[in-house]
C-alpha cells in the first residue's frame, strides 16, 4: 500500500520547510540545532523509502503464497 498522495505532500511540504529552517539556522545557530534538523529532514526521506520496500516485500510475499 504505497504512501497517499496527501501524506506524501504533507511530507514533502515539512521537507521544504525544514530545509528553510536548516539555510537560517545554519547562519545563527548551534551546530546541534542543525544537526537536528537534518536528521529530521533525513528521517521524512526515508518515511517513502521504507515505504516502497515495504510494498515490494508485500508484492513477493503474495507471489510467493500463489
Amino acid at each position: 500500500m504505497a504512501l497517499g498522495k496527501q501524506v506524501e505532500e504533507s511530507l514533502s511540504e515539512a521537507t521544504g520547510s525544514l530545509r528553510n529552517a536548516l539555510s537560517y539556522a545554519a547562519r545563527a545557530e548551534r551546530p546541534i540545532v542543525c544537526t537536528q534538523i537534518a536528521n529530521l529532514i533525513s528521517e521524512i526521506d526515508s518515511i517513502g523509502s521504507f515505504d516502497g520496500i515495504m510494498d515490494k516485500l508485500e508484492e513477493f510475499s503474495n507471489e510467493k503464497d500463489s
